[in-house]
């Protein structure tokens, strides 16, 4: 699926297509099992398109139209009173119920890629918010017993050894007794590799088996990951409105300031949004950010960088945090600076009245057998 399919779709919501008017069948009826498992099902609209071949599904227009016309998915806990943190099936629910708001169109060439997507955004999910690092700009490591590291390949899984045991042990403290240092970006791709992978072992185990074989041979790492494993959605001439988010995805706030953003490691800070109006916070596993946090300690990074023995720019932290508890002591400060922050980004090499608020977000790719277009490369 390609990322300009998003982009073109007009009507937004979730559309299953079918090969035949059988699968059509099978997917609308499956579709509505799952809501009425979740209890939402009356909540939900449904269209044929495509000659009866493919069905489309949307939030239902009346309740869209008294909480959600600006696609503000931040509060959509709030107006359902769903619990996604403690409650798998209320994250569930988010999930959904957050799909069929879009303002772009989630496509699936059948009712089992759906489902599967699904999982894996839950799994991402999951595997995010149990994700504890040590920050570090520069500092990179990985637990000995599973991990190997050259320059040419990057980190790579010993031989024998789980890839998803692996991802594990590196970013989960529960299962390594440890935190590992990692870049914030590097962070988001092995949770979404972990993610890809639990979802694989049961029903792509052959698709595993050749990220097992990848992984032991060399990484893939930075825009060759996107490319692989990632589907965009939203663009700088198309953009998703500010608050819309889908448990999941994968984003990017943008540090607005040209001086600190020359700090590295604070350019920017790349996240996962985990539901609930809630992002990721790999440095402090409890304590994840609301929009309004995340945006601004981004804002205050301005006030904490200065310049070392070397010359070198650098970061003081201290500075930040005093700066951030002081301006949420006044609820006009942060007035002011959410209005400059949610602003969107610039262009990537411009900044000038720009805020932190990205135009995109991104998911893993269909990854069924039949339909998957996540292509590993040659090894």
């Amino acid at each position: 699926m390609c990322d300009e399919m998003i982009n073109q779709q007009p009507d937004g919501g979730i559309l299953i297509r079918g090969k035949n008017i059988s699968e059509f069948k099978d997917a609308h009826q499956g579709f509505i099992e799952n809501a009425e498992r979740l209890g939402i099902a009356q909540l939900i609209e449904s269209v044929t398109e495509d000659n009866g071949k493919s069905v489309r599904f949307k939030l239902d227009n009346d309740l869209k139209n008294r909480h959600f016309l600006s696609y503000d998915t931040l509060q959509l806990c709030e107006v359902h009173k769903l619990d996604p943190q403690t409650n798998p099936a209320d994250l569930e629910k988010e999930i959904l119920l957050s799909m069929l708001l879009g303002p772009v169109t989630f496509e699936y060439p059948n009712y089992t890629e759906f489902e599967v997507s699904l999982r894996i955004r839950f799994n991402i999910v999951d595997a995010a918010r149990r994700t504890a690092l040590a920050f570090h700009t520069s500092k990179i490591e990985r637990p000995t017993d599973y991990w190997t590291y050259s320059e040419e390949c990057g980190f790579t899984v010993l031989p024998g050894k789980s890839l998803i045991d692996a991802l594990r042990k590196a970013t989960q403290p529960n299962a390594s007794g440890q935190r590992y240092s990692f870049s914030c970006y590097r962070a988001t791709e092995y949770v979404i590799l972990l993610g890809i992978a639990q979802e694989l072992a049961l029903y792509n185990p052959a698709l595993l088996q050749q990220l097992q074989r990848q992984w032991e041979s060399r990484a893939i790492m930075s825009r060759q990951f996107h490319e692989v494993f990632l589907q965009e959605y939203g663009s700088m001439d198309e953009p998703l409105p500010g608050k819309y988010y889908v448990p999941g995805d994968r984003l990017w706030f943008r540090n607005p300031d040209q001086v600190s953003a020359e700090v590295t490691g604070f350019e920017g800070s790349w996240v996962f949004y985990i539901g609930n109006g809630l992002f990721t916070n790999f440095w402090e596993q409890n304590k994840p950010y609301t929009m309004t946090a995340k945006c601004i300690e981004i804002y205050h990074w301005r006030h904490g960088v200065y310049r070392d023995n070397e010359g070198s720019l650098q970061m003081n932290e201290a500075i930040v945090e005093e700066r951030v508890h002081a301006t949420m002591q006044s609820p006009a400060e942060v007035a002011r600076i959410m209005e400059l922050m949610l602003r969107l980004r610039d262009p990537q090499e411009v900044h000038a009245d720009g805020g932190c608020i990205d135009a995109s977000r991104e998911f893993p790719r269909w990854v069924c057998p039949g339909s998957a277009d996540l292509i590993l490369p040659n090894i």
